[in-house]
Formats: C-alpha cells, sequence, structure tokens
C-alpha cells in the first residue's frame, strides 16, 4: 500500500515519527525541497501520509470535502477533547453540530464580545511594570483564557471560576514541550497509573474540568436564563430541525475543543506579532499612526476595521502557522488530487507552513511584510491559517478579533520593548507550534 504513494520518504518509520514529533517544520522543508509539492511520509504505528503543498491541490481537496473522512483522521486529538467534538465526526452528524454552534461565533454576538476583550486585555496589561521582563506568550495566555471563561463559559467570579482557572493552565501546560507532547502520538505513553504518570495526571484533570463544566451547565439550566450572551448558554439554547438540543457530553466536548482552539492558538498568535512589531520599528510606527487617526475612544468595532491592523495579523498568522499542517483528510473511496490517484483510506494532509511560504505566492516568505495582504487578495487556498472547506475553524472571526483588539489596547496605551534582539525558534506545543521561550518583553517609560 504504502509503496503505491508519491515521492515516499525512505528512512525508518520510528525515525520519521521521532523527526515530526520532534520539529515538524524543518522536517518538511527538508522534505519539500527534495520532493517538491508532494510527498508520503510514516510516522511509526501512526500511518502513511501524503503531505501537499500546491494551491491547486488543496483547491482541489476544499471543494470535494464531502469524499473525505476528517474526523477518523484527528483520533490523535480524541483524549483531550472528548469523542463528540465537531473535529472528531463527520457526514450529517458534523453538519448538524456545525450549525447548531455557528450563530454564537458571528455576526451582532461578535460586537457584544468585543468590549468585553478590550477590558480584559487592560486588566491584564496594567498589571505590568515598568523595567520589569515578562514573558509575552504567558501574558496573553492569561488574556486568552479570562476570554474563553467569560465570554465563552459565561464565568466571571464565584468559586467554580476560581478552581477552573488554575486547572486548565496546568493541564494544557502538560504538553508544552516536544518531550511532553510526544505522549499525544505515542500511544504506549497513554498509560492512566494514577497520578506519579503524566497521562494519569492528565486524564485527572480533565475529569475535574469535566466535573466542572457539568456544574456549570446544570447551574445554567435550573437558572433558565436565556438572556445570557456567553457562547455556552447560546450552545445550550440552540436546536436542530428535529427540535433538539445538544446533550451534555456534546456540550462539555465542544467546550474543551473551543479551549484546545482558541486558547493556545490565539495566545501564541499574538506573542508572535508583538514580537515582529517591536522587531520592525517601521511596522510599530505606521500601527501606532493609525490607531491614532481613530481619535480618542474609538469603538472596538472600528478597531477591527483598520486595513494595516488587519494585515499585520494576517501577515504574522502566514508566517507563523499554529499548526505544522490542516487536519488529516481520509480518502473514502478512490480520489484523483493533483494528478494522482489515490485508493480509498489514503491519508492526505495540506501544509499551512509549506504553502504559506512559497515564493510564487509570497516573495521574500521569511520577511515579515503586512503590505503584501494590502496589495493582493489571497484565494481561500493560497491562505489557510484557519484551514478551508467544510472543516474552517468556527472560531476564526472571534480569533480575529480578539488579536486585532488585543494589539490594539496595548499599543494605544503602552510602550514594550523586546528585552533580547534575536530570532526566535518555532517549538512543538501539544499539537501546536509556539515561539521557544516565549518571546520575553519589558515595559518601558512612554516617550
Amino acid at each position: 500500500m504504502f509503496s503505491q504513494l508519491p515521492n515516499c520518504i525512505t528512512s525508518p518509520p520510528w525515525w520519521q515519527l521521532l523527526k515530526w514529533i520532534a520539529d515538524p517544520i524543518g522536517f518538511q522543508k527538508k522534505y519539500s525541497q527534495k520532493y517538491g509539492d508532494i510527498f508520503s511520509m510514516q510516522l511509526g504505528g501512526l500511518g502513511s501520509y501524503v503531505i501537499l503543498s500546491h494551491p491547486q491541490a488543496i483547491q482541489e481537496i476544499f471543494s470535494q470535502d464531502s469524499k473525505f473522512d476528517v474526523g477518523r483522521g484527528n483520533k490523535l486529538a480524541e483524549p483531550l477533547i472528548g469523542r463528540n467534538s465537531l473535529m472528531l465526526i463527520d457526514g450529517a452528524r458534523h453538519r448538524r453540530e456545525r450549525k447548531l454552534l455557528m450563530p454564537p461565533f458571528h455576526g451582532e454576538k461578535l460586537q457584544a464580545y468585543a468590549e468585553q476583550i478590550c477590558l480584559i486585555t487592560e486588566q491584564i496589561a496594567s498589571q505590568w511594570q515598568i523595567g520589569q521582563p515578562f514573558v509575552v506568550r504567558a501574558a496573553m495566555q492569561k488574556v486568552s483564557l479570562e476570554v474563553i471563561l467569560q465570554i465563552v463559559f459565561g464565568l466571571t467570579e464565584g468559586e467554580r471560576y476560581q478552581k477552573l482557572k488554575p486547572l486548565l493552565t496546568a493541564w494544557l501546560d502538560m504538553t508544552d514541550s516536544p518531550l511532553r507532547s510526544s505522549m499525544l502520538f505515542l500511544p504506549f505513553l497513554q498509560q492512566d497509573w494514577g497520578t506519579w504518570t503524566p497521562w494519569g495526571r492528565m486524564k485527572r484533570r480533565q475529569r475535574y474540568v469535566y466535573q466542572l463544566l457539568q456544574a456549570e451547565i446544570e447551574e445554567k439550566r435550573t437558572k433558565n436564563n436565556h438572556n445570557q450572551g456567553d457562547i455556552l448558554s447560546l450552545m445550550m439554547a440552540a436546536r436542530d430541525e428535529n427540535g433538539q438540543a445538544m446533550t451534555d457530553d456534546e456540550l462539555k466536548d465542544e467546550l474543551l475543543t473551543i479551549l484546545f482552539a482558541g486558547h493556545e492558538t490565539t495566545a501564541t498568535t499574538l506573542a508572535w506579532a508583538f514580537y515582529q512589531i517591536h522587531q520592525n520599528s517601521d511596522v510599530l510606527l505606521k500601527l501606532q499612526q493609525e490607531l491614532d487617526s481613530l481619535g480618542e475612544n474609538p469603538q472596538p468595532m472600528e478597531i477591527a476595521q483598520l486595513p494595516y491592523l488587519t494585515a499585520v495579523c494576517q501577515e504574522t498568522l502566514r508566517m507563523y502557522p499554529v499548526l505544522p499542517v490542516l487536519f488529516p483528510r481520509i480518502t473514502k473511496s478512490s480520489i484523483n488530487i493533483a494528478g494522482y490517484q489515490f485508493e480509498p483510506d489514503t491519508t492526505l494532509m495540506a501544509s499551512i507552513y509549506l504553502l504559506h511560504y512559497r515564493e510564487d505566492l509570497y516573495p521574500n516568505p521569511q520577511q515579515f511584510n503586512p503590505e503584501r495582504f494590502l496589495v493582493r487578495q489571497y484565494s481561500p487556498w493560497e491562505y489557510i491559517p484557519f484551514g478551508g472547506g467544510s472543516r474552517r475553524c468556527l472560531g476564526y472571526a472571534l480569533a480575529q478579533l480578539e488579536m486585532k483588539l488585543v494589539l490594539a489596547t496595548v499599543l494605544s496605551n503602552y510602550q514594550l520593548a523586546l528585552v533580547e534582539n534575536k530570532s526566535i525558534k518555532l517549538q512543538r506545543r501539544g499539537f501546536t507550534l509556539a515561539p521557544d521561550g516565549g518571546v520575553r518583553m519589558v515595559m518601558i517609560e512612554k516617550r
């Protein structure tokens, strides 16, 4: 079976898996230089994967999404987010859940969240002290965790809020390095022998998170307060065409999916944005001029419309994809993609990284250049930070809004500087990629 796949990497499968866990970007760069736009890898016991990075191939995949299983390809994430997650289901059930989950993340609801995002950012940034270095990624994690607790879970105070906050942070930090992330990829490390094994500790924390979320759902139900604007309340009120609501298990798994998909990723992207803005003084100057042009106390949705701020966020997402590849898509039947005929049960993965670093699309891709997004419109298969097709990230509009408002709130009120003027590498953090060391900055006196 594997021999029929295009451009197979010849090194031993166990070696490929270790390299993929340790340095997925270096791995992809090496083999795309050798094989071009398509190559196949075998990751130990996880199986074979075909990596594609040509925009036309990606367009062909997105336009034929119904011919793939994606949920089945995301099995690796099941121990973290549960089997009812939108990421792990396919077909009619996927369409139903997506429809139920869509409204809270779009339209007028976003305007209601915008004010809250600015207040949360201000509250956390006001604790920084002049001359005291801090890690930006950790600070942004505090912001994005508050956004999830307040806007998604509807929690702002009380005992449950106080318990969930440190618990979620400790749970997510369990995969904060390539070595600690390896337990997500190596089934033999997934042994629950109580608290002295990492997997046991992770499962224990997860069970406690589930208990707290269940208590929150039950409390919301007894209060029966449908005027609550938080995403959990809206999810609980949603009904499908048969009048059915989501079950408690579905609700809890979707909350964890939002936590994993929205917390780590937004914090990481913001850390990279602050890094690049402060590496490039011309970018910082243009941003400050654009923000000043709005005058005193602009409306959050006015800020979100600013073209240069938008371009800075787009360029950050281009240069630093949070995931090295899109979710695996498994062929249901024989299919032709990019001129290759693939048999049923072949796993295809579009590479976000390789696509976003194509010279023909993004000249000088190693250079941080927001202007490229002001002079050119990229198609949904040339620029894919949030995936595409029927599996595009549900929360992409909220994530972009959060990025813009956090950057604008900090840059309008504080002056920051990088502690070290050095290039920062990407490092694996669970399924995602983050800045090694988290980007160290310091607040300085406003000039």
